[in-house]
């Protein structure tokens, strides 16, 4: 074994755990996920967890308040940059075929601080993700149960709803959805087919049907001139870029586009989560590329496709913000086809919830598996193979959070958190690239180092893009997770007390 393959000094806080390692580790009996995923499954994931919340929800919001018709720009933009990060994750997926996704690649290139801080950002990006995905399908549900004079009262419908405390249908939704994930991946994977079929369905509908709803004068001018928001904004709630810089904030124009897709990028949320499947994929090295960049592809399509109808269909001034897709088909006077979106939507958001929850137990997960976590919550089921204890105790936590949470509040706290691990997937390919050359490589992410370093280049400038608060709520949760990484992490590492009693 050459030097490279050896961990670097395994009390250093930049400490590599091998490939090799890695792998053995999955080999584990007690600690071994089942594989039953294959190339299909993982774009169906995939297709499942990206179509959500973003398209039916912000779609609306980013037209009216940031870019107009040129929200289909906004999601090309954010689309370019999923593409790069995607191109990053498909080499790493395919050498590094273990849970955890970007967390197992930084281990494996960057060292083991930056992998914890990697983990910890990414507990905190599938945990609020999940919350703010239920919460969005209990406002979906609540509306087509008004259709039918079914009404929950007030106190239960959670703080988004008027005289709302607790979200109890969002607080369900993550409870059933835990025992499915508790019941083995197969079974996972056999709802999200189904469903997204009818969510793809849905899309489909939008898309063709509101071909012939379309006015032309809809989209003048397709890039509304910028203007200076009410108040002028605060350097709190403008995109870091403008405090930086100290010019005017503005929305619309051509900055409104890189606002918006800052916003919208909530939408494309989720290919990296097929990259937390790749320990229980049949053959990973060829099927976990085809996965995520097969998904992402199909949805880009998509959401460029919807945009540009919904925009078209409505002036972009009047476009419902909770609800676009849907009340743009009432606008035009079709109740029927707002019916069968807001049917479709409430169904396809149960997957964007589940396999977000299925991304976070896996991290965790592996985490644990490492020792940087309790170890008590590695050890699989000794019948369904599933990590059943983290799935159990995250579950029961982000049902609480679903609850008691508004879904404004979380969502650029999501993005941010998801950029900041594109950033450290890339980092992590050109490292891996000159640490370990010898290693066999599926898939190989082309033009490196220049396609990783527009990646972080494109990574980093949709991160400029979100608002100051968002930048200082991300740094309170890292700064919490560097104390929690030396007063429990470094300590337990399985990786550091190897070379303390040579045992691992």
């Amino acid at each position: 074994m050459s030097t490279d393959q050896q961990p670097r000094a395994n009390s250093g806080l930049f400490r590599t755990k091998t490939v090799e390692q890695s792998i053995r580790d999955t080999e584990e009996p007690e600690h071994a996920l089942r594989k039953s995923l294959s190339a299909w499954d993982l774009t169906v994931f995939g297709v499942g967890v990206i179509i959500g919340t973003g398209i039916f929800v912000l779609t609306g919001k980013v037209a009216k308040e940031n870019a107009g018709p040129a929200t289909a720009l906004a999601f090309v933009a954010a689309g370019i940059v999923c593409a790069l990060a995607a191109l990053c994750y498909a080499e790493f997926a395919s050498t590094v075929p273990v849970a955890g996704s970007a967390y197992t690649f930084a281990y494996a290139s960057i060292g083991e601080l930056p992998a914890w801080i990697i983990g910890w950002d990414l507990v905190l990006e599938f945990a609020l993700g999940t919350a703010v995905v239920a919460v969005g399908w209990s406002g979906y549900v609540r509306s087509l149960m008004d259709n039918v004079d079914w009404h929950l009262p007030a106190a239960l419908q959670g703080p988004d709803a008027p005289g709302g405390t607790f979200d109890v249908l969002a607080f369900l939704l993550v409870l059933v959805l835990t025992v499915v994930l508790v019941l083995g991946m197969k079974l996972s994977a056999r709802i999200t087919a189904v469903v997204v079929a009818i969510k793809v369905t849905v899309v489909m509908i939008v898309i063709v049907a509101g071909l012939f709803f379309i006015v032309g004068d809809n989209y003048k001018p397709f890039i509304p001139p910028a203007v200076t928001p009410e108040g002028g904004g605060s350097s709190w709630d403008s995109p870091l870029v403008q405090t930086i810089f100290g010019y005017e904030p503005t929305n619309f124009g051509v900055m409104g586009i890189f606002t918006a897709a800052s916003v919208v990028f909530f939408a494309f949320i989720g290919f990296d989560v097929v990259a937390t499947a790749a320990e229980e994929t049949k053959l990973p090295q060829r099927d976990m590329p085809r996965g995520i960049l097969g998904s992402l592809l199909i949805c880009t399509v998509l959401y460029v496709a919807v945009a540009l109808v919904v925009t078209g269909m409505q002036h972009y001034s009047e476009l419902s913000v909770s609800a676009p897709l849907a009340d743009a088909f009432k606008a035009a006077g079709h109740p029927f086809y707002a019916g069968v979106i807001s049917f479709g939507a409430a169904v396809g958001l149960t997957t964007v919830c589940l396999i977000l929850l299925l991304g976070q137990t896996r991290v965790f997960f592996a985490m644990s598996r490492d020792g940087l976590l309790p170890r008590f919550f590695s050890i699989t089921h000794p019948r369904f193979k599933t990590p059943y204890r983290p799935t159990i105790l995250l579950g029961v936590v982000i049902a609480i959070v679903a609850g008691f949470t508004s879904i404004n509040e979380l969502a650029t706290l999501v993005n941010i958190g998801t950029l900041f691990a594109f950033v450290v997937v890339a980092v992590g390919v050109m490292v891996l690239r000159r640490t370990r050359p010898d290693l066999p490589r599926a898939f190989r992410t082309p033009w490196v180092p220049v396609l990783p370093i527009l990646s972080i280049a494109a990574s980093f400038w949709l991160m400029l893009n979100l608002p100051g608060e968002t930048w200082f709520r991300f740094a309170v949760w890292m700064a919490i997770g560097v104390v929690v990484y030396f007063l429990y992490g470094r300590g337990h590492s399985r990786l550091g007390r190897e070379g303390q009693d040579a045992r691992y």
